[in-house]
């Protein structure tokens, strides 16, 4: 039995239905299965008349999966990456701000648990949480007063 063709419109709303997508990312998936005649671009506006689809819901559900897990500078080059600017990325970094030190002390915790024993081991644990993109600020606020974490 052949496989049922989906329209773009089914396609878009199946998408949806399973996470929030950015207009960008939206766009490359519907595009590979747009056919001649089909105007992606109008169905994309449509969806955001209908409120099914959201720049700001993407941005905060972003934001909520990878903030237990990466830096404001990461999360912030991956929401411009899907085509997030302007003022919801300034008020995304705003929410982001207050809480990084923290989140940077949590993923140090998990990853590592203990006071790093030398200078090397402290510059590894560093790295780390560098690559993890928090900012450098946070990084040593979260290292200073290891002992001082509740367990």
């Amino acid at each position: 039995m052949a496989a049922l063709k989906l329209s773009l419109k089914a396609r878009a709303l199946r998408y949806l239905s399973a996470r929030e997508h950015s207009r960008l990312e939206l766009t490359r998936k519907l595009s590979r299965h747009a056919q001649e005649g089909d105007d992606v671009e109008a169905l994309l506006d449509a969806l955001e008349a209908a409120k099914l689809l959201s720049q700001a819901r993407f941005s905060e559900s972003l934001v909520h999966r990878r903030a237990a897990r990466f830096g404001n500078s990461r999360i912030l080059s991956e929401l411009q990456s899907h085509g997030i600017d302007g003022d919801a990325l300034t008020g995304v970094k705003a929410n982001l701000a207050q809480d990084e030190i923290a989140r940077a002390r949590e993923v140090w915790r998990k990853k590592f648990g203990r006071s790093p024993a030398d200078a090397a081991e402290r510059s590894k644990q560093m790295r780390f949480l560098q690559q993890r993109g928090f900012s450098h600020g946070a990084i040593q606020a979260a290292m200073r007063n290891m002992d001082q974490i509740d367990e």
